[in-house]
């Protein structure tokens, strides 16, 4: 099975190809494929250049597409006899950007494309860079749930762990011992805790807890 890893050039350009197939059914990836093998095999710049999304075209200019062409040329048929193997197979892979910023990735499967991962229910992580944009983007959201999903289960454990045992130790606040230093106070919890009060304008504000 031939599998060839596309220079970023080159992605730019299946991407909008793949977005283009788009009719009254689902994209055709290897048509997208045989697109840009074709344009690589001539060391066609401008076809390449036509068939990169808006974004990539933004980042390079034509003529450095040009330029990368040119000097990859022996590179670029190689990935072109590849791409038109019969034994080669183009995974189709999907990012929905919405108005807030979260993404969805979704992949292309038995004719279909189905959901990998949302920003609301992050899925399993197949980069280490995936993993911190995952955590990125729930705290970025203020999430608990969402946080929890991303962590390892030993460390959700330990975390769900000491907040059932700070929960616990709250039941009866007005039976804790606590200790007045002008503003600031500390409540000693059972099981270990400790949280930190602070009285600003009149009111009492939790200031930090362990």
């Amino acid at each position: 099975m031939t599998r060839v890893p596309l220079a970023p050039v080159a992605l730019a350009a299946l991407a909008t190809l793949a977005s283009a197939c788009v009719g009254s059914g689902v994209p055709d990836p290897k048509a997208a494929a045989d697109a840009y093998a074709r344009a690589a095999e001539r060391g066609d710049a401008d076809a390449i250049y036509g068939m990169m999304t808006a974004s990539a075209q933004r980042e390079r200019s034509r003529d450095e597409v040009r330029t990368i062409v040119k000097d990859e040329r022996a590179e670029l048929a190689e990935e072109a006899r590849a791409l038109s193997a019969k034994d080669g197979r183009v995974e189709a892979t999907a990012r929905l950007r919405f108005a807030d910023g979260e993404e969805a990735a979704l992949d292309l499967a038995d004719g279909r494309f189905a959901v990998t991962s949302a920003g609301a229910l992050p899925g399993g992580a197949r980069t280490p860079e995936e993993a911190l944009d995952q955590l990125r983007r729930v705290l970025a959201r203020r999430s608990y749930a969402g946080l929890m999903r991303v962590l390892s289960p030993a460390t959700r454990a330990s975390i769900e762990q000491d907040l059932r045992a700070l929960v616990t130790g709250l039941d009866h606040p007005e039976t804790l011992p606590v200790t007045l230093a002008g503003d600031a106070a500390t409540i000693a919890v059972p099981g270990g805790h400790h949280v930190r009060l602070k009285r600003e304008s009149g009111v009492w504000r939790v200031d930090d807890f362990d």
